[in-house]
Order: C-alpha cells, then sequence, then structure tokens
C-alpha cells in the first residue's frame, strides 16, 4: 500500500513538473532561429524543446536500425545468435546490472538486497549458474541454510559450476558437524580439482580425524606435488602419517607391515619421539640392538622424554641396577645437563641405592624446577639416606602441591593428553602436540620410579607414603 501511495506521489510530482515546463516555455517571448545552408528556420521555445525530443529519439531508432541490419548481415553469413543477441541485448544488460548489485550488496552484508537482485538476474538472464552461488552465499549470510544448501546443489548439474557446488556444501556439512558426508564431498571435489589448496588441507584434516592414513597420505602427495606444502613439513607429516600406520598395523597383529611402516617413521623424523621408540622397538624385535640404540640416543638428544627412557630400558630387561645405571649413560650422555637426563640418573641411581649419588645427579632440580617427580626423587633420596619422617613428609607434601610438569599439549587448543596422538583428540587438529609444561597446569599426582627402573607397580606419591628403592627387572 505504502509503495503503491510513493508511486502515484512520483507521478503527480513528475505530471506537475512537466506542466510547469510547458507552461514557462509558452510564456517565455522570442523564439530561437536555426540557420542551415543559407535558410533560416525560426522556432519558439516550446517547439525548440519538442524537435530535439523528437531528433533524439530518430537518433536512438537510427541506431537500432542499423544495429538490426548488422546483426541480419552477420546472420545470412553464419552467426546462427546474432538476432538473438540483439533482441535480448537490453534484457541481458539489465541481468548484469542486477548480478552487479546483488554482489555488491553480498559484500556489503546486506543479504537480503543481494538475494533479491540475484532473483531479477536470474529472471532476466536465463543462467541459474551464475547467480546460484550468490543467493548461495547471501542465504548462508541470512541464516537459511536449506536454501543455501538447495543453491549449492544447483550448481552441480553444471559441469563449470560442479567443483564449487561440492565446495559450498562440504562445507554447509562441515560445520553442521557432518564429516562424514563432508568427507564424501571432499573426495568428490578432489577428483575434479586435484591441486586446489584449501580443498587440500580440508580434505587431509577430514581423513586424518577419520583415521584414513592411506588417503591422508595421497592427499599429502598432492599437497606436495603443487608445492603447497613446505617440504620439511610435508616430511614431518609423512613420518606422523607412517607412524599412525605401524599403530595401526600392530593392532591388528600385522607385525611385519607395522615394524617396516615405525623404521618408515624414524627415517623420515629421527627426532619424533614416539616414532623413536617405536621404532626402537622393531629393532629389538629383529635382534638388532644397536640399531635400537642409535634411534633412541639420536631422538634423546634431541627431545628428552620418559618414553624413550623406557623404550631404552626395554632392550635389556635381565641386568642388574648397576648394570642398568651403566648401560644407561649411553643415553643420558647424548644431553647430559637436561632436566631429564638428571631425573633419570638419579632415579637409577636410586634403584642401585646409590642415594649420595642420586642427591648429586639430581643436583638443585627440587629447588630450581620443582614438579611432582623431581620432589618425589628428593623424597626418596632423604628416606634412603635416612633422613626423619617429618623430612620426607615435607617433600612428600610440596609433591602433592607441585607441578606434573612437562605434558602432551596441544598448541592450538591447549588440551593435555596423558599420550601422543597425530590428531588432537580434542580439537582435531593435526600434528600439533608438543612435550611442554601446559599453561594452566594442574598438580597431581605420579608413580615413583617408573619402568626405566624396571618397578611396573611403582606405589603412588601421597601425602604419607613410604617410598622405597625399587630393584631393576630381572
Amino acid at each position: 500500500m505504502l509503495w503503491s501511495l510513493l508511486k502515484i506521489a512520483v507521478f503527480v510530482v513528475v505530471a506537475a513538473a512537466l506542466a510547469w515546463g510547458a507552461s514557462f516555455l509558452l510564456d517565455t517571448p522570442g523564439g530561437v532561429t536555426i540557420s542551415f545552408g543559407g535558410r533560416e528556420f525560426a522556432v519558439t521555445p516550446l517547439g525548440f524543446v519538442v524537435w530535439l525530443i523528437v531528433l533524439v529519439i530518430a537518433a536512438v531508432i537510427l541506431l537500432n536500425v542499423v544495429g538490426l541490419i548488422v546483426a541480419v548481415i552477420r546472420f545470412v553469413f553464419g552467426d546462427e545468435t546474432a538476432l538473438s543477441r540483439f533482441f535480448s541485448r537490453g534484457r541481458q544488460q539489465r541481468g548484469v546490472d542486477a548480478l552487479s548489485t546483488s554482489m555488491l550488496a553480498l559484500a556489503s552484508g546486506e543479504p537480503d538486497l543481494a538475494m533479491r537482485k540475484a532473483q531479477k538476474a536470474e529472471r532476466l538472464l536465463g543462467r541459474r549458474e551464475m547467480t546460484a552461488l550468490v543467493k548461495a552465499q547471501a542465504a548462508e549470510m541470512s541464516g537459511d541454510r536449506k536454501k543455501a544448501l538447495d543453491s549449492y546443489t544447483s550448481l552441480l548439474a553444471d559441469d563449470r559450476s560442479r567443483f564449487a557446488g561440492m565446495n559450498g556444501a562440504m562445507r554447509l556439512k562441515l560445520e553442521e558437524g557432518q564429516n562424514d558426508v563432508a568427507l564424501a564431498l571432499a573426495k568428490k571435489a578432489f577428483a575434479l580439482r586435484p591441486d586446489n589448496k584449501p580443498l587440500l588441507g580440508t580434505l587431509f584434516e577430514l581423513q586424518s580425524s577419520a583415521g584414513d592414513w592411506a588417503g591422508a597420505r595421497e592427499t599429502l602427495d598432492a599437497l606436495m606435488h603443487a608445492r603447497h606444502m613446505p617440504r620439511d613439513v610435508g616430511v614431518r607429516r609423512d613420518a606422523i602419517l607412517s607412524l599412525a600406520d605401524a599403530r595401526k598395523a600392530l593392532a591388528e597383529g600385522d607385525t611385519a607391515r607395522g615394524h617396516a611402516a615405525a623404521k618408515q617413521a624414524n627415517k623420515l623424523a629421527p627426532t619424533l619421539v614416539p616414532a623413536a621408540a617405536l621404532a626402537a622397538e622393531a629393532y629389538a624385535a629383529e635382534g638388532a640392538s644397536r640399531k635400537a640404540t642409535k634411534a633412541l640416543t639420536r631422538a634423546w638428544a634431541e627431545d628428552q622424554h620418559p618414553d624413550l627412557a623406557a623404550a631404552f630400558a626395554a632392550l635389556e630387561t635381565n641386568e642388574t641396577p648397576t648394570a642398568r645405571r651403566r648401560r644407561f649413560e649411553t643415553l643420558t650422555a647424548a644431553a647430559p645437563n637436561r632436566a631429564e637426563s638428571r631425573l633419570l640418573a638419579a632415579e637409577l641411581a636410586i634403584a642401585d641405592e646409590d642415594f649420595p649419588g642420586a642427591r648429586k645427579a639430581l643436583g638443585d632440580l627440587a629447588e630450581s624446577e620443582p614438579t611432582t617427580r623431581s620432589l618425589s626423587i628428593m623424597a626418596a633420596i632423604e628416606r634412603g639416606q635416612g633422613a626423619p619422617d617429618a623430612v620426607v613428609r615435607g617433600w612428600l607434601a610440596k609433591a602433592v602441591t607441585a607441578p606434573r610438569g612437562p605434558q602432551w599439549v596441544c598448541g592450538k587448543c591447549h588440551h593435555v593428553h596423558a599420550v601422543w596422538t597425530p590428531v588432537c583428540g580434542e580439537c582435531g587438529a593435526f600434528d600439533t602436540l608438543d612435550w611442554r609444561s601446559p599453561q594452566n597446569e594442574e598438580t597431581g599426582q605420579i608413580s615413583m620410579l617408573p619402568l626405566i627402573v624396571g618397578a611396573e607397580d611403582a606405589p603412588n606419591v601421597g601425602p604419607d607414603p613410604q617410598p622405597q628403592p625399587q630393584p631393576a627387572a630381572s
């Protein structure tokens, strides 16, 4: 109703303006003289305006007639669409203008205007593939996900727009949490555009989250081939995929494939802790203890991790605490002054009942870097040297409230993991776990003297335990 009244008001204003203009010209004295070819033509001001309008209209008609003649000539000489293009030129121009307006409205955050103009452009142009993408994005912006999905689906009918339709539908399904559907769409889109960088990244994340290590490796190869990823990053990711495949194979009982994949992972990334530990296990199973020792020592030099020490301990299960302590010097010598090496040496000394040696190895870690583990070791040293119970309980009380120390922490969401995994269990990111102290570190209890001294059932540290040195595994 309001729009109709507005149109009526505009019409009245325009009519009044034209009437006033005509009256003004009629009342204007004098005239207009036109000289041409030695002759003069005198007309009134109103007549001059009328003739000027007639000439403009005639020029427009003449241009259109010339255009029609040119189109007919082109049609006669074999251009079958010349006439149809001539008659639809104005309609196409309006359609293009509407499409341009819709795209500008979309960029300006006006989804309703963008949708209206896109629908108008579709009516004028008759080219759904040109407007469906704008309509889909406008529907997304306005929150109408069903209409957006319908628009993306309509793009699948044309070869030129099929990839855009699949990509948009995949993104919608990802946002809805339907990862299985998104993965299927991503694979189909990959077949169309195997070098599209954003698609390859999404496909790799979906495959790794789903545990499809073989598919993830194919996608990684495509990323490397298209040079969308630095070589060092690609090699590390390849190593992690090999490690994940090794774990899967071992879980399925395929020992040969599991060990081969573990050694391949260690070859690609020698400093990757879980790869070095699993490769050492594979080498030990084949009787290649020297290769196992080399793999663990090389990884220890870069990243001192308890899992490496546990793997090193597993290489010799039947040895005395003194012999084990001597053998471990090969490992700790790769990084003798690092905290983990000193903690390890102290634990081995405790197992060997060399409490002065344990105190010397531990040094000032209990004061400079107090953690549950270092404070628990200090309590065991005090107990072994015959200190009063009050002193031992004092160290244990500190251990209960001390930080746990380094853990597997996701660099993206900062979630703490008990064990290393290729994919973060919280945010699903690939290769984001680092061995470090978490930002908001929790205090807690850990087991005294872990596998490296051969005691899997070592007592837990509590407010009033009586820690005793643990014997080496026999």
